[in-house]
């Protein structure tokens, strides 16, 4: 169905590339303007001087300056996104210093990692959309296929490196990744999109925008098929993908008061490999059977402007998934809510402080009689309260943030997340800071519920949960720097060291007798339970010039270095989790970047990428490249086609079981976007 698609995709883009321009060829500011005037009011592509001016949420929930973010925040525009030609979130993330995103097979499986501690579940990090945490209590990550949104509806990604508990609370512990979507407002008129490519096979965007009664609203739908990867040893092709989703968003200012009300709902049918056991009779297989997926989410905010710039702030949404694959099934509801006041400030000081409440009940079923949850049903609970003070010891120049979280969650308690922050502004486009912070991450019910049984032919193997399991705590300690030199570089760095206790690790196995059914009688067992057992630190810095050498010219790199020095604690001696902890989040990684506007309406944009060795993943070092070429053809019309992954064949990014490891193939993408008032 996609390749007659794509076939035609390419062949209208051949006859529109060889089309003579609408608007007269000129130079970067013709192009500009003529792009301005075909799209909607937005956060386009920034001049160096205004980065620092960019009002941020994530770092604070309330907007404020990059310049006055005592944290290691990068903001990657809609433009951003666009220029770089990707097709969906984690490939965008590639750009920001220090994430480190690896595609583990096709849309199925992703990595997605900030400061290390990498693994396909994005576990150490919280994930937002337009503020509502997609963070998932089954296995404590994040699923990059279905948490989605249309990438013409990005305004930006607001990425915090480092630990955010205090804001956020638990599960904020290596960063936090916000995507913010354009307001209804920002979105009127229709835009249709159309893809494919040999590996994106096929991509279709649909959305439209109004007003009416005074509520500006939008509504979209979109839908993509992704082919399978490279398999090295003829195995079937099961890493393909094919989601749709409709949503929409509305939005209505009056007076002081500005209402959000926004939804989405998914299908999917995700390509699945699984290792499985069956207990009659006893044998393990691997299962290519397809995951299927269904849900939805409503979101509202109401924020009221008060007095003397003080403000109220209030988010409820819920959220519904059902998931049903080879190895079980799971249907969660979520329901959450979040309200923040911020008082009238002085001269010399600012006091926020909010509360906040999450009620996830969820289901296990069982598609197989090895994998069980142990109960099958459980809620999950988180009741918080926010306290923070702003002291400016020199108004506009320095500044001290104080502030803490309490949380009550039903795993381990009582948490508390406490941080302090400096800042140091010695000019308008010069800022310093240095923090201190403690996050946690509590267990999910993979850590806590698991009961799976695998045939390891003559015995058999157990994991089990540990439902005593303390939180993963980490303190950690950070510096930065970021200004604007000249008009033509603005630079950023961080460093830090992160301090770790209480990881979640596999135990040594134990030997037992297997006396009861299903197992077979006198089965002999190997049971491996879940433990904290694992501390140690983790170092490195993130450095991301940005150079503008000429008007129609921008140059953009980041460098960043990770030391992992971790070790399992006394009486924790069994290496496997270490082992991987170790290897699975490279050393140092380098993405460089080339805007280039052309005459004719043309844009030529360059990505070099080097990521290091995953040795726990059995994965080399590799360097690969993307180019771009675009073009507007008139008010209302863009074309581009992308080359992916250019430098080789196929490579290899993260390791998989069953393997042997996936290749990321090479591929061409094209795409088409018409837009209109």
């Amino acid at each position: 169905m996609a390749y007659p698609c794509c076939c035609r995709v390419f062949a209208a883009l051949l006859t529109l590339f060889a089309t003579p321009a609408v608007m007269r060829a000129g130079d970067s500011s013709s192009l500009s303007q003529a792009s301005d005037a075909s799209t909607p009011k937005q956060l386009k592509r920034l001049s160096l001087e205004q980065l620092g001016n960019v009002e941020v949420v994530t770092g604070t929930k309330e907007p404020t300056e990059v310049w006055n973010t005592p944290a290691a925040i990068y903001v990657l525009t809609g433009d951003d996104i666009r220029r770089s030609g990707v097709t969906n979130l984690p490939d965008a993330l590639r750009l920001v210093p220090g994430v480190n995103v690896a595609r583990v097979s096709g849309d199925r499986n992703w990595v997605v990692a900030i400061r290390g501690l990498g693994d396909q579940y994005s576990k150490y990090v919280l994930v937002l959309i337009d503020g509502r945490s997609v963070y998932r209590p089954l296995f404590g990550g994040v699923f990059w296929t279905i948490d989605n949104v249309m990438l013409e509806d990005i305004d930006r990604i607001e990425v915090i490196r480092g630990p955010g508990g205090t804001i956020w609370g638990t599960d904020a512990v290596n960063g936090i990744i916000n995507i913010i979507t354009k307001s209804a407002k920002d979105s009127q008129g229709v835009l249709a999109s159309a893809g494919g490519g040999s590996v994106d096979e096929d991509t279709e965007d649909l959305r439209y925008g109004g007003t009416s009664h005074g509520f500006d609203f939008r509504v979209d739908a979109f839908g993509f098929v992704r082919g399978a990867e490279h398999h090295q040893d003829g195995q079937p092709n099961y890493d393909w993908s094919r989601v749709g989703q409709v949503g929409f968003r509305s939005d209505r200012v009056s007076g002081r008061d500005s209402v959000t009300l926004q939804g989405d709902a998914y299908i999917g049918h995700l390509g699945d490999a699984q290792t499985l056991s069956t207990f009659t009779p006893p044998a393990t297989f691997n299962s290519y059977k397809s995951t299927n997926v269904v849900g939805g989410n409503l979101l509202g905010q109401w924020r009221r402007d008060l007095p003397n710039q003080a403000d109220l702030y209030l988010q409820a949404f819920w959220a519904h998934d059902d998931r049903t694959g080879p190895n079980f099934g799971e249907t969660r509801d979520t329901f959450d809510v979040d309200f923040l006041h911020r008082t009238p400030p002085t001269r010399w000081q600012q006091f926020t402080y909010g509360v906040g409440a999450r009620w996830s009940p969820s289901s296990t079923q069982q598609t197989i009689p090895t994998d069980n949850f142990i109960p099958a049903s459980e809620t999950e609970s988180i009741y918080s309260g926010f306290l923070q003070e702003d002291v400016k010891f020199v108004p506009d120049r320095l500044a001290l943030t104080l502030g803490s979280k309490l949380e009550h969650n039903s795993y381990t308690g009582f948490e508390y997340e406490p941080s302090g922050r400096l800042l140091f502004t010695p000019r308008d486009d010069q800022s310093l800071w240095a923090s201190i912070s403690r996050a946690v991450r509590i267990p999910d019910r993979v850590d806590e519920n698991i009961d799976v049984d695998v045939y390891l032919a003559p015995v058999w193997g157990e994991i089990v949960g540990n439902r005593n399991l303390r939180a993963e705590r980490l303190v950690g300690y950070e510096g930065g720097y970021r200004g604007l030199w000249g008009k033509r570089i603005y630079f950023t760095a961080a460093g830090f060291h992160n301090v770790y206790d209480d990881l979640i690790a596999q135990g040594a196995p134990f030997l037992g007798t297997a006396t009861t059914p299903p197992f077979p009688p006198g089965s002999l067992l190997i049971g491996f339970q879940y433990r904290n057992g694992i501390r140690g630190t983790t170092d490195g810095f993130e450095v991301a010039p940005e150079w503008q050498p000429l008007s129609w010219w921008r140059f953009k790199a980041a460098w960043s270095y990770l030391h992992v020095n971790l070790e399992d604690v006394p009486g924790f001696d069994y290496p496997l989790t270490l082992t991987t902890l170790h290897g699975s989040s490279p050393n140092s990684q380098v993405v460089a970047r080339s805007l280039i506007d052309l005459p004719g309406h043309f844009e030529f944009d360059q990505i070099f990428r080097y990521i290091g060795a995953l040795p726990a993943q059995g994965v080399e070092a590799y360097e690969t490249g993307d180019v771009r070429f675009g073009r507007h053809l008139s008010p209302g019309l863009d074309v581009s086609v992308v080359g992916q992954n250019l430098l080789q064949p196929h490579h290899e990014e993260f390791g998989i079981s069953p393997g042997p490891n996936v290749g990321i193939k090479r591929g061409i993408y094209a795409k088409l976007v018409w837009t209109s008032k």
